[in-house]
């Protein structure tokens, strides 16, 4: 039961203190200025087609909508760029310390949701490509995300940077608070919403938050979702086509993709704690839709699926599949066999609070493996589009924070601690790092429009 997943453990007789003097020993090795350097390799490989390569076993006459949603802005293009800068980052200087990483934690990848006491926390909330890997990877991946988003908003170079800091010194900073609690105490760690509402720096922010989440707690249930999603009255119901963005599969109707669905669901059922297993199966299913979301998942096989206790008591669950993570090539294959596990597993790691039937499944499509979660649970993004910012600023802090409590969960934090340090070192580095990979970005970005210009690449507005 020691046996750690991919997470570096020190010996277990080295105190935290030790622990920290060892993770201090490291910047020797790597300096802590040396992860503010970014140079691009002479043999980098095109974006463009590290892209491209991924696409050969999405939904092909997605990929449109997919770099439609990319061409909208560098911010756009980095949210759905995560392999690129996977082999970007894997160039970059490492202690060699690894924890269960995000692998995509970019800025709107962190959020509110609802816990199953329907208490409401911050947290990360994407976990597609999660593997142990090197932390540094996800701390420089948000902050080079903060950096490009505040400057599609057009913010000065110096608020830029307070945002980038605040994220990096959140992180350091409640490292080192996670460092001195014993391991168990951490991972009843949570970060309450409320809290943060109450810290934040403007009265109308705090209002417009509380807003936020009223309308999150009627929008977010099963009832307020099904007349969005679904129309009573049928029989079987049914599941709403909007088309391209939600839809049904052209063999809906056949025999053999219903028993297909049917098995995969069984399988989902399998992979729940038997308690969860039970809840589940008071459910029918009713009907199962084809739905795109975000901007990297578009393409790959994401799906709505309706369930119903009783006709007024309804389910919606979320498909989405899950391929190899983009970190594999550089911090090694999962010790998973299904990646519909391994994003959950991750996610059970990383995340102080989950959703009770979040489960994973395999054969629902073509032998794709998938996991499966409530559709929106009260989640509450950040709406970074119209931020002011000391609003980024207050909500890059509280991704440094969230981030900090999800490595500290499954990695050393003392040795983390120690070779971050107290000082701004490492903060300084950072936001060195974020300005010139988001750079790099924009340069990439350059490349996609040149690409869609040019007839490579097909984008379409969805």
């Amino acid at each position: 039961m020691r046996k750690a997943l991919g997470a570096t453990r020190a010996a277990p007789a080295l105190s935290a203190a030790e622990r920290m003097m060892a993770g201090r020993a490291l910047r020797e090795q790597v300096p802590r200025s040396s992860h503010g350097e970014w140079q691009a390799a002479v043999n980098r490989a095109d974006p463009v087609a590290i892209l491209r390569e991924f696409d050969h076993n999405r939904i092909a006459e997605l990929l449109p909508i997919r770099y439609g949603r990319m061409k909208k802005s560098p911010f756009a293009f980095l949210r759905g760029a995560a392999a690129i800068m996977a082999a970007d980052l894997a160039r970059t200087p490492a202690t060699g310390l690894r924890v269960q990483a995000g692998g995509d934690c970019h800025i709107m990848n962190f959020g509110a949701f609802a816990t199953a006491e329907r208490n409401l926390i911050f947290d990360i909330n994407d976990f597609d490509e999660t593997l142990p890997a090197p932390w540094e990877w996800d701390i420089k991946r948000l902050a080079a995300s903060i950096e490009v988003a505040a400057r599609t908003a057009d913010f000065k170079t110096e608020y830029r940077e307070e945002a980038v800091r605040a994220a990096t010194r959140a992180y350091r900073e409640h490292m080192a608070e996670y460092a001195a609690m014993r391991v168990l105490e951490v991972w009843y760690q949570r970060i309450d919403l409320k809290a943060l509402i109450r810290s934040m720096p403007r009265d109308a922010e705090r209002a417009e938050t509380r807003r936020a989440i009223e309308k999150a707690r009627r929008d977010s249930t099963p009832g307020h979702l099904f007349p969005a999603l679904a129309r009573s009255g049928r029989k079987p119901l049914r599941i709403n086509d909007a088309p391209p963005l939600i839809y049904h599969p052209a063999e809906r109707h056949k025999a053999a993709f219903r028993q297909r669905v049917l098995d995969g669901f069984e399988r989902y059922a399998a992979s729940l704690p038997p308690a969860y297993r039970q809840l589940f199966q008071r459910y029918e299913l009713q009907d199962i839709a084809i739905k795109v979301v975000g901007v990297g998942s578009v393409g790959t096989f994401c799906a709505v699926a309706l369930f119903t206790a009783a006709e007024d008591d309804p389910l919606f669950l979320q498909v989405k599949e899950a391929g190899p993570s983009v970190l594999e090539p550089y911090a090694g294959a999962s010790a998973f066999t299904s990646h519909g596990e391994r994003v959950v597993v991750g996610q059970r790691l990383m995340q102080s609070a989950g959703d009770i039937l979040l489960g994973w499944t395999e054969g629902l499509e073509d032998n794709r493996h998938f996991y499966i979660r409530q559709l929106r649970d009260m989640k509450i993004a950040m709406p970074i589009e119209t931020a002011g910012h000391t609003d980024l600023e207050y909500f890059a802090e509280a991704c440094g924070w969230a981030l900090a409590l999800a490595h500290a969960r499954s990695g050393d934090s003392a040795m983390i601690a120690g070779y971050l340090g107290s000082g701004e070192a490492f903060d300084d580095a950072l936001v060195n790092f974020a300005a010139a990979y988001a750079d790099q970005t924009e340069r990439d970005y350059a490349a996609l429009l040149k690409a869609i210009k040019a007839g490579r690449i097909k984008a379409a507005s969805a």
